[in-house]
C-alpha cells in the first residue's frame, strides 16, 4: 500500500481564481505521487466568505486532520493570525501563497504585488492621457497583497496633478459586491474616466456595472489577474487590459515546496511567479487553454 501524504490549501474565499490555484496544486500532487510512488492528497479548504475567523477555523481543522503541510493565502497580516502559533508548535510546515510575509523563515509564493498594481495603473494612465477622474476599488482591506496593490496604485496616481482620485468602493473579494460598489460610484461620478482594482473580483463586477450604465468604452477598466471571466471581458472589449498573476503556478509551487519542507529541506523565502499584462493584442495567447 502506498504511503499517504496530506497537504492543505486554504485560500481567502471560494472564488474562480482560487479554483485555478487548486487545479495547479492537484496537478502537482498527481505528478509527485506518480514519480515518488506516494498517495499525495490535497485538501482544498476554501472559506465560504472572506472572513478571517472562518479562515482561522479552517486552519484548526487542517491541524485536526493531521496534515503534513499547509499553504495559506491570509486575509490579514500573518502576525494577527493566532492559530499560526499552534501550527508552529506542532511543527507543521506552513507557507504563504498569493502573499508576502515579514517572517524571513516563512516561504511565500506569488508576485511582486506593488509592481502588479503599478503595471495596471500605468496602463490606465496611458489610456486616459494622464487626466480625469479615476476610481480605485479596494479588495479585502486587511489582505496583505490587496493592500500592497492598492497603496502602490494610489502612490503612482497621486504623482499626476491632472488625475482626480475618487473612492472606488470595497469589494471584500466578492464579485456581486464589486458590481454594487462600482454601480454606486458610477452613479455619483458620471464623468469617471478610469477604474482600477486590487483583486480578481473587482474587474468582473466593475465591467458589469460599466456595461449596465451604458458607459462601455468611455470608462476604461484595467483589471487584476487573468481568470476566464476577465479574459472574456477583455476579448469583448468591456475590460481594456489586466495585470495578471499565475494562480495555477502558485498552486503547483505550493505543493512542491510543502513536499520539500515535509522532508526537512530548506525552502526559499520567496518564489516570484511573475506578472503578465494581458491586452487586446495578446489575449488569444492567454485564452488557448479555455477554448
Amino acid at each position: 500500500m502506498k504511503k499517504t501524504i496530506r497537504f492543505a490549501i486554504i485560500p481567502k474565499v471560494t472564488h474562480p481564481w482560487f479554483d485555478e490555484v487548486n487545479k495547479g496544486a492537484q496537478e502537482q500532487a498527481e505528478i509527485l505521487g506518480r514519480e515518488l510512488q506516494l498517495n499525495i492528497v490535497v485538501d482544498y479548504m476554501a472559506p465560504s466568505v472572506a472572513d478571517p475567523e472562518e479562515q482561522q477555523s479552517l486552519l484548526n481543522k487542517a491541524l485536526d486532520n493531521r496534515v503534513q503541510g499547509i499553504a495559506l493565502d491570509p486575509l490579514e497580516s500573518i502576525e494577527n493570525i493566532t492559530v499560526i502559533h499552534e501550527v508552529k508548535k506542532q511543527n507543521v510546515p506552513l507557507l504563504l501563497f498569493d502573499s508576502r510575509s515579514s517572517d524571513p523563515g516563512l516561504t511565500s509564493i506569488g508576485t511582486n504585488f506593488a509592481e502588479q498594481g503599478i503595471t495596471a495603473a500605468k496602463r490606465l494612465l496611458e489610456l486616459i492621457d494622464y487626466t480625469g477622474k479615476v476610481a480605485v476599488m479596494q479588495g479585502f482591506p486587511t489582505a496583505p497583497n490587496h493592500k500592497e496593490r492598492y497603496d502602490a496604485q494610489l502612490g503612482l496616481l497621486r504623482k499626476y496633478p491632472e488625475i482626480s482620485l475618487v473612492e472606488g468602493g470595497i469589494d471584500y473579494d466578492d464579485i456581486d459586491t464589486a458590481f454594487r460598489e462600482a454601480a454606486a460610484v458610477i452613479s455619483v461620478h458620471p464623468d469617471l474616466k478610469g477604474y482600477l482594482c486590487c483583486d480578481a473580483s473587482g474587474p468582473i463586477g466593475i465591467a458589469k456595472a460599466v456595461k449596465e450604465s451604458g458607459k462601455s468604452g468611455s470608462i476604461k477598466i484595467v483589471g487584476m489577474d487573468g481568470i476566464k471571466p476577465i479574459l472574456q471581458a477583455i476579448k469583448e472589449g468591456l475590460i481594456d487590459s489586466s495585470a495578471a498573476s499565475n494562480p495555477n503556478l502558485q498552486g503547483s509551487m505550493s505543493i512542491l515546496m510543502l513536499w520539500q519542507a515535509s522532508l526537512g529541506a530548506k525552502t526559499p523565502p520567496f518564489i516570484d511567479t511573475g506578472v503578465d499584462l494581458i491586452t487586446q493584442e495578446n489575449i488569444d495567447s492567454f485564452m488557448v487553454d479555455d477554448e
